[in-house]
């Protein structure tokens, strides 16, 4: 990412400072806690879409470091909710919110950094943004939701995998980018086509996700979390749809009744790999973020184009 932060350097030290205005408080725990959260922020990929998609339509301005900032709370707070739903104890290799402050205060933060965000908005009458954002989060909910409900069933078809995944992780990507570019682009036809760009973007990027439970030498450390949590993605979808009737029952009795024993786990990864669900799934990713690209390549060559196809090819070649 290292062209990405070069082009939007100056903006990205002008963002850090508006999202640190935009999570204060004037309630003393909840202050500390936002300070805690804003020390341990990740790689900022989604700001970094929201000003670059800007900067290729015009001057990244006030309206858009908010559309950042919006952008960023929208997604802490689905990170802190969804420590809480997955009962996890850390978060990027620290202790979550959840960890360090039980559930009702986690699931409060949350609630909070929504609250600021859709305040952001509104008191500086950013209606565009925040229109992007709330249909965006919307689609996050459901597609958690659709995911809850066609787990219990373990006969996931892999269009609605796909449904699931536009909706929990590449709608946030997608609004990321419209927001972004309704700040510069008067041409509403030119938002929607970064909207689109930004879905791809986000539909490969969970992909990678998803391949790194599974994980070979060039992708990382398998984990095998997916399949106790008893989440069918793409490379399990795959091989259920093709391997022999004794190994599909098979997987399906482990991933149901024996999916926190280690061996049984190791069998499930073994089978993904010999029915080739891995490599399919990777060619899918690969075909979302060439997808992706041919979109950009539609606008004008720059060091702004350059440095989000920097960023795209990061989702699919990121070893973490």
């Amino acid at each position: 990412m290292k062209l990405a932060k070069q082009v939007i350097s100056e903006e990205l030290i002008r963002f850090e400072a508006h999202f640190k205005e935009a999570v204060k408080s004037r309630v003393a725990l909840l202050d500390r806690i936002m300070q805690y959260i804003v020390k341990r922020k990740g790689k900022q990929m989604r700001p970094m879409f929201v000003l670059l998609c800007a900067k290729l339509g015009g001057t990244i301005n006030d309206s858009t470091y908010r559309a950042a900032s919006l952008v960023e709370l929208v997604h802490t707070a689905t990170l802190v909710h969804d420590d809480v739903v997955d009962d996890s104890m850390e978060r990027r290799g620290f202790f979550s919110v959840n960890a360090l402050w039980k559930n009702k205060i986690a699931i409060l933060v949350g609630d909070y950094l929504l609250s600021k965000g859709l305040l952001l908005s509104l008191t500086n009458k950013d209606h565009q943004v925040l229109e992007i954002l709330t249909e965006a989060f919307k689609l996050m909910s459901e597609g958690e939701l659709l995911q809850f409900e066609k787990s219990r069933k373990l006969n996931l078809k892999e269009e609605i995998y796909y449904e699931i995944i536009k909706g929990k992780t590449a709608s946030l990507l997608a609004s990321a980018c419209a927001a972004g570019a309704s700040t510069t682009f008067e041409d509403p036809a030119q938002v929607e086509k970064l909207k689109q760009f930004g879905e791809k973007v986000g539909l490969a990027f969970q992909i990678k996700d998803d391949l790194f439970d599974y994980g070979l030498d060039d992708i990382g450390k398998p984990t095998g979390n997916d399949i106790k949590e008893k989440k069918l993605t793409l490379p399990l979808i795959y091989t259920l749809n093709n391997c022999s009737a004794d190994t599909r029952r098979r997987i399906i009795y482990i991933v149901k009744n024996e999916n926190t024993q280690k061996d049984k786990i190791k069998f499930i990864l073994e089978s993904v790999e010999k029915s080739g669900g891995i490599k399919y799934a990777t060619d899918k990713m690969l075909l979302f973020r060439d997808e992706a690209l041919e979109i950009l390549y539609e606008f004008p060559d720059s060091d702004v184009r350059r440095a989000l196809e920097e960023l795209v090819r990061y989702t699919t070649d990121r070893k973490y």
